[in-house]
């Protein structure tokens, strides 16, 4: 199966919205190859915002519903990228 589909989560309220959106991964996580959450961080600060990358595999109607879990969530925006087209 190829895995040549990226999704781009945006957090704008990363400390409210992360719980419902890892249960959102998880429940889809057998469609996830790999994740890298992004965020900035300092010695004395820890940004709200925060970035989320994914390589997932899986058919189309699948990554439809997670990506649709994803923006139903207050304060996320996803978006994926098929590199297969």
């Amino acid at each position: 199966m190829k895995c040549n589909k990226i999704i781009a989560i945006r957090l704008m309220q990363r400390t409210a919205s992360a719980p419902a959106v890892q249960e959102t991964l998880t429940r889809f996580g057998c469609n996830i190859k790999m994740r890298l959450g992004l965020h900035d961080v300092g010695e004395d600060y820890c940004s709200n915002e925060g970035l989320v990358l994914l390589q997932v595999c899986g058919k189309n109607e699948e990554l439809s519903h997670l990506l649709d879990a994803l923006n139903e969530l207050k304060g996320v925006k996803a978006k994926m990228l098929d590199l297969d087209d």
